[in-house]
């Protein structure tokens, strides 16, 4: 079949159509968008995680990944729709392996030989709540909205906490 045939196939079509031997269902028309959710859009709720027991990274992973908001279905990656977290008995973690001896912790004063560091086992002991604050903040955002959802963290290494006013809901891992 030419170009000829072709044209004369689809001529025959449209007098078919025109004439009312062929009818077409019109389709319906869907309005598709994608939703992009504001500031006020966040109800935020407040959540309690329990952490004795807990592996670290399978523990930050959940904290981060509920500060970013990504349990919610109106999830925006530029916006803060995340959860406040407040994480009770820090210093019950548990890291797996060799980690609380061979996993260093290092800071830097600005000077030179400024480098200090700290085994995990060390600042287990003298501050538990570090661990979990460290490992969630290498999860987050590195820019202002992620220091916005760190400051949405709050960590205590025994089992009480100064949020029972916000009635958190317990998160269960």
């Amino acid at each position: 079949m030419g170009c000829d045939g072709i044209f004369l196939l689809t001529h025959a079509i449209e007098l078919f159509k025109h004439a009312g031997f062929i009818k077409l269902r019109s389709a319906q028309k869907v309005k598709k968008y994608t939703y992009s959710a504001r500031k006020s859009d966040n109800p935020g709720n407040w959540g309690l995680v329990d952490a004795s027991g807990a592996v670290l990274g399978r523990l930050a992973t959940t904290i981060a990944s509920r500060l970013q908001g990504k349990h919610n279905p109106v999830y925006t990656p530029h916006v803060d729709t995340g959860d406040w977290i407040v994480v009770i008995n820090a210093d019950k973690i548990v890291l797996t392996g060799r980690k609380l001896d061979q996993k260093q912790y290092h800071r830097h004063s600005g000077y030179i030989g400024g480098l200090r560091s700290i085994s995990a086992g060390d600042l287990k002991e003298k501050r538990p709540e570090d661990l979990i604050r460290f490992a969630v903040k290498g999860m987050l955002p590195k820019n202002k909205l992620g220091k916005k959802q760190f400051k949405k963290l709050k960590v205590y290494a025994g089992d009480q906490h100064p949020h029972e006013a916000q009635n958190p809901e317990v998160i269960t891992l």
